[in-house]
């Protein structure tokens, strides 16, 4: 994986770094030195000061015949989640969503040709599909993919869908990259997107955008069901207008929480009286 930046103030050595944090998942919780080196395509002594380096920050210990991630890492990504503010915006609306549909509902956000689940509400379904807050899909074959590439600028869907997707699944399957700019086109009219068992048999879903206070589409939500439980007639009919309904809410909330005024109060220091 060395080599990869194109800018003069690339830090290869950064970038290593996280790519040996990246190749813990939940099929490889606990990884020995010779594992992960070949994962992150590293030379054997390197993987080694890379991962006694992130044992020495806490990101990473030793146990099981081998090393494994530590909760600490949860920081990394949950500092962003905590920042952007909007699952606690978008808690209470989801539940309420799910409480009404009986369906799972989740929230993601596009990186790169990918998208990343941020928030969910599940409900117990058959749907051999595991999502868990972190789960990256190829952006494409997702209705949250689709809404969300649907709100980028051309110039930039274009460089986005030719980058390689992390999620390690091709990003065009069943159509060709013209057929998917026509479908975004549509998906960007309507304000909708519907995958049909796209990603995994036995998976469909629909989903909408969700804006900041400048109206830009920054997440995507959904409802996703089983295709032999529920048709797309009804999907589309009955849990669509509330999805739009709850994604508005969601909108509106998170405008104000960015709006709202912020000042950090200093706590002031104790002053020791003693004895007099």
């Amino acid at each position: 994986m060395a080599g990869r930046g194109a800018g003069p103030d690339f830090v290869e050595a950064l970038a290593r770094g996280l790519d040996v944090l990246a190749v813990f998942d939940a099929g490889h919780r606990t990884m020995s030195l010779s594992e992960v080196a070949a994962a992150a395509g590293l030379a054997r002594p390197t993987a080694r000061r890379l991962l006694l380096t992130l044992e020495e920050l806490g990101f990473v210990r030793q146990g099981g015949g081998g090393f494994e991630l530590t909760p600490r890492v949860l920081t990394l990504g949950m500092a962003y989640v905590g920042a952007l503010g909007l699952w606690d915006v978008a808690r209470p609306h989801l539940e309420a969503l799910v409480a009404q549909t009986g369906e799972s509902s989740s929230m993601a956000q596009l990186d790169g040709p990918d998208i990343v689940y941020v928030a969910r509400v599940s409900v117990p379904k058959l749907i051999t599909l595991r999502v868990e807050i972190g789960t990256r899909f190829p952006a494409a074959q997702t209705s949250q993919g689709k809404v969300l590439l649907a709100a980028l600028p051309l110039d930039e869907l274009d460089r986005t869908l030719a980058l390689p997707s992390r999620a390690g699944l091709p990003t065009y399957i069943g159509r060709t990259p013209e057929q998917l700019r026509e479908e975004l086109t549509a998906v960007r009219a309507r304000g909708w997107a519907l995958a049909d068992e796209e990603l995994a048999p036995g998976v469909r879903s629909v989903a909408v955008p969700v804006r900041d206070g400048t109206g830009a589409v920054r997440a995507a939500v959904n409802v996703t069901v089983h295709a032999a439980e529920t048709s797309t007639e009804r999907l589309l009919g009955e849990h669509l207008p509330r999805l739009l309904r709850t994604a508005g809410e969601v909108s509106a909330d998170w405008a104000l929480w960015q709006s709202r005024p912020h000042v950090e109060v200093t706590r002031p220091a104790t002053i020791s009286t003693g004895p007099r």
